[in-house]
């Protein structure tokens, strides 16, 4: 990869804009594991310079960084094109949404880290080589994790998860502050070729989901440093259509047969914190709650 100290300039206030002194790569880069990042992307112009500048200037010795963009009309491309002597691999073309554009990515990965870091987000500065030495000193992990945060487009945190230990019962809990930051996980080749690729029937859900498969096979190694920082902006498919984020939750809880997690789930949508069509999902999802209830009865 090219010496990232030749990064084009770019403005922008703070990291990654104003990076902090790059740490000195060891003598021998294969000493660290390999990680692929993938990003999945489209129309997101106003945010993907600093998702890019964020893990270029990790200056990570041993990094695969492949980008997935999804055929976006807006000035995407120019900036990719920017840094794509940088980039392992990157496309623009159309694709079926998020999961797929990750999974294209994965499907062309080599590292024995992976994970997937979406276009508005970005990495803390040395948040790979904490990641990697976290799986280092455990290579038997399927994933390794830490602190994130989400920050809304002014700057201000605007949450932080409190975190836990990983196992697979605490997931369905997820959106009741059972939950970690997406970017601040990476999991291993051996986890993703034992459970498979991402689920691309899932829209919201797909990283908990995968986690959740993850989890009845692996265990998960979790640090304490912050590792990334997650934007809270209007577009956001998580803040704009929170719930049927939370409905598609509820289906999984289904799926493993958490009819008390799905209930309970069921019941934070029904409160009058929606209304319209996730109201309607909500009492369909209430219907396969009965059948469910039936036959396990």
């Amino acid at each position: 990869m090219t010496n990232v100290t030749e990064l084009p300039r770019a403005s922008g206030k703070g990291w990654p804009f104003q990076p902090e002194p790059l740490s000195a790569p060891p003598a021998d880069a294969r000493q660290w594991p390999k990680i692929t990042i993938v990003t999945p992307s489209y129309n997101q112009g106003r945010y993907i310079e600093k998702t890019l500048r964020s893990v270029l200037l990790q200056n990570y010795p041993n990094l695969e960084f492949i980008v997935v963009d999804g055929g976006s009309d807006d000035q995407s491309v120019q900036v990719i094109e920017k840094y794509a002597q940088w980039l392992t691999w990157w496309v623009s073309e159309p694709d079926s949404g998020q999961s797929h554009a990750i999974n294209k990515g994965l499907e062309r990965s080599t590292g024995t880290l992976l994970g997937w870091l979406n276009s508005d987000d970005y990495l803390l500065p040395g948040a790979l080589f904490k990641l990697a030495e976290a799986y280092l000193e455990d290579p038997s992990v399927g994933a390794v994790y830490g602190h994130g945060r989400m920050d809304d487009e002014s700057g201000r945190v605007v949450y932080t998860p409190e975190l836990q230990q990983v196992n697979h019962d605490m997931l369905f809990g997820w959106c009741f502050n059972n939950d970690f930051m997406q970017p601040s996980c990476l999991f291993t080749r051996d986890a993703w070729s034992s459970v498979g690729p991402i689920n691309e029937k899932l829209h919201f859900a797909l990283d908990v989901e995968y986690w959740m498969r993850i989890s009845e096979r692996f265990s998960f190694r979790m640090i304490s440093d912050m590792l990334s920082v997650s934007l809270a902006h209007p577009d956001a498919k998580t803040i704009s259509m929170k719930n049927r984020s939370f409905a598609e939750l509820a289906l999984l809880c289904l799926r493993w047969q958490k009819v008390q997690e799905a209930e309970r789930i069921l019941q934070y949508i029904a409160d009058g914190r929606t209304s319209g069509r996730a109201q309607s999902a909500s009492s369909r999802l209430r219907f396969q709650l009965k059948k469910l209830r039936a036959r396990l009865a």
